[in-house]
């Protein structure tokens, strides 16, 4: 019964910081969403636009640090299992990489609003893309949100990310192709910056599939226990 009662308690504790965690994965999801916005906005030519979402995105950014103190402030009381703690502590880490891939993916598209016009075409691989972002954090999110519930559901939702991912990573591909094949028309500066800036997004994908494997390790984990 003592048994029991802690394996209670511990997994009502894991919940909680599991709060703060889906509170960090929402905002993140936000960020990706004004990513896409601004995206939007710069394939249409409207710069001012693209610069709100792109400071919208900046705060947002901010908040998620606050999260990720906040997260570490509750790992810090020892009040969870070290292998939940260690857990909780990889995934707050990779949703924070994810975040700074977004935030680079912002900055270049703030320098390339300055550029030289860029080809529709890629305009419209990278407005392509910033959806397909949209998906995968969407699916990575339900599966964070699922992990203490529904630990099937999670890990078809985490498998989902996979699928997306791969999806991301064939657009990026085809971008690359575009790049090659659009060099003469485009400013050096802004090539290099397009180069940047897709490279950038293909790693926000990346990041996503990182922190839905980890996922799968959790889940087989608590099952093997």
């Amino acid at each position: 019964m003592a048994e029991r009662f802690l394996k209670w308690s511990m997994r009502r504790r894991w919940a909680r910081a599991l709060i703060i965690a889906r509170e960090q994965i929402k905002k993140a999801i936000d960020t990706v969403s004004e990513l896409e916005k601004a995206i939007l906005a710069a394939s249409q030519g409207l710069p001012e636009e693209a610069l709100r979402s792109i400071n919208r995105l900046f705060q947002i950014e901010e908040e998620i640090d606050d999260l990720r103190r906040e997260v570490f402030i509750q790992l810090a009381k020892g009040e969870l299992r070290s292998r939940d703690r260690e857990d909780l502590m990889h995934l707050v880490k990779r949703l924070d990489v994810m975040a700074d891939h977004v935030k680079d993916s912002a900055r270049y598209i703030k320098i390339l609003l300055d550029a030289p016009p860029i080809p529709e075409k890629i305009w419209g691989e990278c407005v392509e893309i910033s959806k397909g972002l949209v998906k995968c954090a969407s699916s990575l999110r339900g599966s964070i949100e699922k992990l203490e519930s529904d630990s099937a559901e999670a890990k078809v939702l985490s498998l989902h990310v996979d699928s997306v991912e791969h999806e991301v990573d064939e657009l990026y591909l085809g971008v690359k192709t575009l790049l090659i094949k659009y060099s003469r028309d485009l400013d050096p500066a802004a090539l290099v910056t397009l180069n940047d800036l897709f490279e950038s997004m293909e790693e926000v994908a990346d990041s996503c599939a990182d922190t839905a494997d980890y996922i799968r390790i959790i889940i087989a984990t608590e099952e093997a226990s």
